[in-house]
């Protein structure tokens, strides 16, 4: 599998990399709904033997459940991983819903935590995940800083972070990556943020290619409906909320025709579209089950024909001016 240099590190990932934000299940409040803990240990195993060498996850994700689903997948296999984690979103015990937190005694508590719950001596990389408060983000990121020069933590990533944000905190230590949401439907980072990154040698990981499971096969209606409870996608997503769901229905319709003439998928067609730009090092790809994860790897391969990036973006085009009559930005 094809991997791209992470920024100005040693660190080669896979175009294609696992992310566990759903494997970390339900019951907080950006759950993904239940999720069967063995199917969530072969989909990772199943990663790692079909090519994939790195894994994306946060000690918020399930509170901690996800990391500890990670450590004991890669369990005898740590030499073939890139272990990617993040801090700054926290719980207090007996609560399900998050907050920001990136004091330094607070980061030093975290990442010991994550350590333990991998069951790794150092992690690859260690993101502060949302820079909120953000008059803390310096604090934070010097505190990394410290846990890079003591061993504990290889390269320091952020995420979410805006220009002004990475200014403010690069003279402190040096940003390894930038992971920022990026796909069809949200493509604010192509103005400033990625030539900023090409220009500062940071490499750039993006989130949410499938725009979370819209930009996939199985959107329709009725997968829109059939959404469980605590799915937090049902409450949270405009784009699954009119006038962006019609508008979005028609645009998967259109790339479902490119990629069926192709052999291919809507979700590897959305992921190759976010790895045509060269500032992207490679695309966090959320499974639940080993058979996704069959189906969305060989999108890291595929290098999209300039005709067909020109006839997507005229589906795009007609999605803007379906939400422009419609009233919506989109």
């Amino acid at each position: 599998m094809q991997t791209r240099k992470l920024g100005y590190t040693d660190l080669y990932l896979t175009t294609v990399g696992l992310g566990t934000w759903a494997i970390g299940g339900g019951g907080w409040a950006y759950g993904w709904g239940s999720q069967d803990d063995a199917d969530s240990i072969r989909t990772i195993q199943q990663a790692l033997d079909r090519g994939i060498n790195w894994i994306d996850t946060a000690a918020v994700y399930g509170l901690g459940h996800s990391e500890e689903i990670v450590g004991k997948a890669i369990r005898g296999r740590r030499d073939q991983v890139i272990i990617a984690t993040k801090c700054g979103l926290v719980w207090d015990e007996g609560s399900t819903t998050p907050y920001g937190r990136l004091k330094a005694w607070s980061v030093r508590k975290e990442v010991e935590a994550s350590l333990r719950r991998l069951n790794v001596d150092v992690i690859d990389l260690y993101q502060i995940h949302w820079p909120n408060p953000d008059e803390d983000i310096e604090e934070a990121w010097a505190t990394i800083a410290d846990l890079v020069r003591e061993g504990k933590v290889r390269y320091a990533g952020v995420s979410n972070f805006s220009v002004e944000q990475m200014k403010r905190v690069q003279p402190i230590h040096p940003i390894a990556s930038l992971q920022p949401p990026y796909n069809m439907l949200r493509r604010d980072i192509e103005a400033e943020i990625l030539p900023f990154c090409a220009a500062n040698n940071i490499g750039v990981i993006v989130y949410s290619p499938m725009a979370s499971g819209v930009l996939t096969e199985k959107f329709s209606r009725e997968w829109v409906d059939s959404l469980p409870q605590d799915d937090w996608r049902g409450k949270y997503s405009g784009h699954l909320r009119e006038p962006e769901l019609s508008a979005n229905l028609a645009l998967v319709d259109g790339l479902r025709a490119i990629a069926s003439r192709y052999g291919r998928t809507v979700s590897q067609l959305a992921i190759a579209w976010t790895l045509r730009r060269p500032e992207v090092t490679s695309a966090i790809v959320g499974a639940r089950r080993p058979g996704q994860i069959e189906e969305t790897a060989p999108a890291a391969d595929w290098v999209l024909p300039p005709e067909v990036i020109a006839e997507m973006d005229e589906l795009l085009a007609r999605r803007a001016e379906a939400l422009a009559a419609a009233g919506s930005g989109g």
